[in-house]
C-alpha cells in the first residue's frame, strides 16, 4: 500500500501516509523525569560534560544525589560548541587555528539547527534560559547546482521544484485520463485527484504545465509585477523537464520533507554553543575539566575512574556509588572499562562517521543584496555538498559567516587530510560556482573542523545499522551493575542533540530505579 501511495502521490504523500500509520513520529518526550528520594549519601560520577552528561547531573542532583562530572575539555558542551573571533582551536595532528571572524560572528562546528519536533531540547533551552531565533532551512531563492545539468549553471530551487512538481502533476493527470488508475480509484475520486493535481501543480484548464501566470506564481515571472505603465508581469518559461530531472532536485525536495528538516527550525541567538554554556551554569562547581579518563572500575561495590589532568599531567581518581558514562564509544574504547563482555562488544561494534565543516566570513552580505537570498541552503554535487547562509543578522551591513562546506563520507576524509588553510582555499574555489566574482573576492576569514581529528570524539556521531542495533543496542543501553551509558549513540535519534538528551533522561531514570532497589 505504501509503495502504491508513493508511486501515485510522490514522497510527500508517502511520508504523510507513513506518519498516519505510525512509521514516522516525533521524538518521545513527556516532560522532565520525576526522580526523588535518592538513597541517603548516594553519589553518581558522570563522565563527560556534553549535553547528555550535564543533563544527567542536573536531574540527579535535583533528586538528591551527590554528583561529580569529569570532562576532557576545558569547557562544557562537548560537541555543542561554537568558534568565535579570537578563539584558538588545535586539531589532532598539530595545526592550531586562530579564528579571525568579526565580533558577533561564529562557526558551529557541530550541531547547527534545532527541529521543531525536538521537544526535549526546546524544553530545556527554555528552562536554562537559551534565547532562540528562527533557522532558515528551506529557502526557495537558494540555488541547486549539478555539474551535469544546465551547463553547470546553478538554478534557483524555486524554479526547479516548481517545474518538477508541475510536470509530475501533468504526467499523473495523463495517467488518470488514460485509465491508468482505474484499479486504484473510483471515477469520483479520480476527479478529485485531478482537481488536486491542477491546484498543486499549477496546471492549466487542460491539465498542462505550461508557461503562464499560474505556473509563474510559483516559479517566478520573467518580469515581476510592478507599478505604472509597465506594471504588468511577464510569465517565465518552464525549464525542459529532462534538464530538471538531470539536476536531481528531487533529492533536495525530499530532504526538506524529513521531519527533522521541516519548517520551523531554530538556532540559539549568538551560536549553538550558547546551549552548552547555559547547561554549564546549571552544573557549575560539579565539573572537573581537563580530565582524561583512562580507567573505569566497578570493584568494591563502587565506581572508580582514573584520570589524567591534561593541564598538569597528574594522575587522579574519582569515586562514586554509580556512574553515567556519556563518552563517545570510540573514546570509551580507549579506556580500561570494567564492564560485562556484552557492553564491551556493543561499544566496539558501532563506528563513527566523519564530517568536516568550514566557515567563511564575507565582508558584505552580497547573497542578500544581489541575490535576495536570506538564509537557507544551496546544494551542489561538488564535494563541499552545500553552503548555508546565516539566519542571523539578516539585512544588516555587517559581515556574515557562510557555512562553506558540510561534508560526509569519502569527501570528508579528503578534507580532513588537508591543512586548515588548504581546506579554506578549496572550499572557496568550489563554492564560487554559486557566486562567481564575489565569493573569493569578498572573503575575509575562515575556520574549519574535521571531526575525525577532534581528540575528544574522533568522529562525528555513531553510525548504527539494522544488524548492529538488533544485536547490540539493548545491551549497550542496559544498566551494567553500577554503570549506564548515555549519549546520542544510545538513542534512535543519532547525530542529534535530542537523541543525547532523551538517552540521558532514560539512563538516569533507570539508574535511579537501580539505586532504590539496591
Amino acid at each position: 500500500m505504501l509503495r502504491t501511495i508513493g508511486m501515485i502521490g510522490g514522497s510527500l504523500a508517502l511520508y504523510q501516509a507513513m506518519e498516519v500509520l505510525g512509521h514516522a513520529k516525533e521524538t518521545q518526550f513527556a516532560g522532565p523525569p520525576k526522580l526523588s528520594g535518592a538513597p541517603a549519601g548516594a553519589s553518581v560520577l558522570v563522565l563527560g560534560a556534553g549535553l547528555a552528561g550535564m543533563l544527567a547531573a542536573f536531574e540527579l542532583r535535583k533528586a538528591g544525589y551527590k554528583v561529580q562530572i569529569l570532562e576532557y575539555n576545558n569547557r562544557p558542551g562537548g560537541r555543542n560548541w561554537s568558534l568565535y573571533g579570537g578563539d584558538t582551536y588545535p586539531q589532532r595532528g598539530g595545526e592550531t587555528q586562530k579564528v579571525g571572524v568579526a565580533p558577533g560572528n561564529y562557526l558551529n562546528p557541530g550541531p547547527w539547527r534545532i527541529p521543531y519536533p525536538h521537544r526535549t531540547l526546546l524544553h530545556y533551552c527554555k528552562a536554562v534560559g537559551v534565547a532562540l531565533e528562527p533557522f532558515i532551512q528551506l529557502n526557495h531563492q537558494a540555488l541547486v547546482h549539478n555539474s551535469k545539468a544546465f551547463g553547470g549553471k546553478p538554478m534557483p530551487y524555486r524554479d526547479l521544484s516548481a517545474d518538477f512538481e508541475g510536470n509530475v502533476a501533468e504526467l499523473l493527470g495523463k495517467a488518470i485520463d488514460n485509465r491508468g488508475l482505474d484499479s486504484q480509484f473510483s471515477a469520483e475520486d479520480q476527479d478529485k485527484l485531478k482537481e488536486a493535481l491542477r491546484t498543486w501543480g499549477l496546471l492549466d484548464k487542460d491539465m498542462r504545465y505550461v508557461k503562464g501566470n499560474r505556473s509563474s506564481r510559483r516559479r517566478g515571472f520573467e518580469r515581476p509585477s510592478g507599478g505604472g505603465v509597465d506594471g504588468s508581469p511577464i510569465p517565465s518559461d518552464p525549464l525542459p523537464f529532462k534538464d530538471v530531472l538531470d539536476s536531481g532536485v528531487w533529492a533536495v525536495i525530499s530532504q526538506h520533507m524529513s521531519i527533522d528538516h521541516q519548517t520551523t527550525m531554530f538556532q540559539p541567538v549568538g551560536g549553538m554553543g550558547m546551549i552548552g554554556k547555559a547547561f554549564g551554569k546549571q552544573v557549575e562547581g560539579l565539573v572537573t575539566f581537563n580530565a582524561k579518563v583512562t580507567k573505569i572500575s566497578q570493584a568494591g561495590g563502587a565506581v572508580t575512574a582514573t584520570y589524567t589532568d591534561t593541564a598538569t599531567g597528574a594522575v587522579k581518581e574519582a569515586k562514586a556509588d554509580y556512574c553515567v558514562c556519556t563518552s563517545p564509544l570510540g573514546i570509551l574504547g580507549q579506556s580500561a572499562l570494567d564492564a560485562s563482555g556484552g557492553i564491551l562488544a556493543a561499544s566496539a561494534a558501532v563506528p563513527y562517521s566523519n564530517s568536516v565543516k568550514v566557515g567563511l566570513e564575507m565582508k558584505p552580505r552580497f547573497w542578500e543584496e544581489e541575490n535576495a537570498i536570506y538564509g537557507g541552503i544551496s546544494f551542489t554535487d561538488r564535494p563541499i555538498s552545500m553552503i548555508s547562509y546565516p539566519s542571523g543578522g539578516m539585512h544588516s551591513d555587517g559581515p556574515g559567516v557562510i557555512l562553506g562546506a558540510y561534508t560526509f563520507g569519502a569527501a570528508s576524509y579528503k578534507f580532513a587530510g588537508m591543512s586548515p588553510d588548504e581546506r579554506v582555499r578549496t572550499v572557496l574555489e568550489m563554492g564560487s560556482v554559486f557566486h562567481p566574482g564575489r565569493y573569493k573576492e569578498q572573503f575575509t576569514a575562515g575556520a574549519s573542523v574535521a571531526w575525525s581529528r577532534v581528540p575528544y570524539t574522533l568522529g562525528c556521531c555513531a553510525q548504527w545499522n539494522e544488524e548492529t542495533r538488533e544485536e547490540h543496542y539493548q545491551t549497550l543501553v542496559a544498566v551494567d551493575d553500577r554503570i549506564v551509558l548515555a549519549g546520542e549513540h544510545a538513542s534512535y535519534i543519532g547525530c542529534w542533540m535530542e537523541g543525547a538528551l532523551l538517552s540521558s533522561l532514560d539512563a538516569v531514570t533507570r539508574l535511579h530505579k537501580r539505586a532504590l532497589e539496591a
